[in-house]
């Protein structure tokens, strides 16, 4: 039992995953803090907080009363993403990229275009020729470029 579990802990995967999630939370720390001390205080001087701390539009509703839109956390939730998204992909994942083409290149792997494939209707066409040389009911399969017209 000790051994199946030394053997799933040492599995690469698993010590990668354990380090992306404590570096994920590390990262979320300090884009917390960029997004609390720069974000929040630029939405501050487009909407004034109200004294329940949201800020946002604020409407009159139907009975008189002010109705507060609090866009400020969703601007911030936003801007997050989109801070998280964008160093994730500046620092990890344009570098690995570059790295595998490099050593790609320097293995002398090089991609091949992919070849183009069939259409539906040419597969379809190209089973029906098959069936029917199998069958021996045609001598010489038909290589027509149209499906085959429906019958009424």
């Amino acid at each position: 039992m000790i051994k199946g579990f030394k053997d799933f802990i040492m599995r690469g995967n698993v010590i990668d995953l354990a380090v992306a999630v404590v570096i994920g939370a590390a990262f979320g720390a300090v884009v917390t803090a960029i997004v609390e001390s720069v974000i929040t205080p630029l939405i501050a001087l487009f909407y004034e907080a109200n004294p329940d701390g949201k800020s946002g539009p604020v409407l009159i509703g139907i009975y008189g009363q002010k109705v507060t839109f609090p866009l400020s956390g969703l601007l911030t939730a936003i801007i997050s993403f989109f801070a998280i998204a964008l160093v994730v992909y500046l620092v990890f994942v344009l570098p690995m990229n570059k790295w595998k083409e490099r050593q790609a290149a320097r293995a002398g792997v090089t991609e091949e275009p992919a070849a183009k494939l069939p259409t539906e209707a040419e597969l379809l066409i190209q089973i029906r020729d098959l069936l029917e040389q199998q069958r021996g009911t045609t001598a010489a399969p038909t290589r027509s470029t149209e499906p085959p017209s429906p019958s009424i």
